[in-house]
């Protein structure tokens, strides 16, 4: 199984969104409201800083633990429920969690994800809140992070499964 296969009109996700019904226009803006709140969640809960990040990678604070374990419990429970109770989307539309299969690539790319957060002090999460914040600087990061986008999707076919 492909994440991404090449097609005809380009790169195709294995998983695309299959929302039936488009949004357009100031019906995004819910969205920009959520992204707004969750980046006040992140500074608040000091997720975004820097010395944070360090100390989780020192293993000198429980901080940052707590607050990844907290989400992958979260995460366990809600696709628990939308599976069980068969939970549909905000538009009426049936939620399709197809099943992951292990690759030992992922392991090579959570490596790298690993290191670049490391020494960045920055993961994809929290970056737009880091440079709302401004901590400009971390621009860098997140052009490093679409190049890194960039390549992975130019060579996934020719990456280790």
């Amino acid at each position: 199984m492909k994440v991404i296969e090449k097609k005809a009109e380009g790169f195709v996700c294995d998983a695309p969104n299959t929302q039936a019904s488009g949004e357009k226009g100031l019906a995004l803006v819910k969205y920009l409201i959520l992204g707004i709140l969750f980046g006040i969640v992140f500074v608040k809960a000091e997720i975004i800083s820097w010395f944070r990040i360090q100390e989780m990678f020192r293993l000198t604070s429980f901080h940052m633990y707590g607050v990844i374990g907290s989400a992958i419990v979260t995460g366990i429970i809600s696709i628990q429920l939308i599976k069980r109770l068969g939970i549909k989307s905000i538009s009426g539309e049936k939620i399709n969690i197809p099943t992951k299969e292990f690759r030992k690539g992922q392991i090579y790319g959570g490596f790298i994800f690993g290191l670049g957060w490391a020494l960045t002090g920055a993961c994809p999460g929290p970056l737009f809140a880091q440079i709302g914040s401004g901590f400009t600087i971390i621009i860098i990061t997140l052009l490093s992070a679409i190049a890194g986008t960039w390549v992975y999707g130019r060579f996934a076919d020719k990456l280790p499964n």
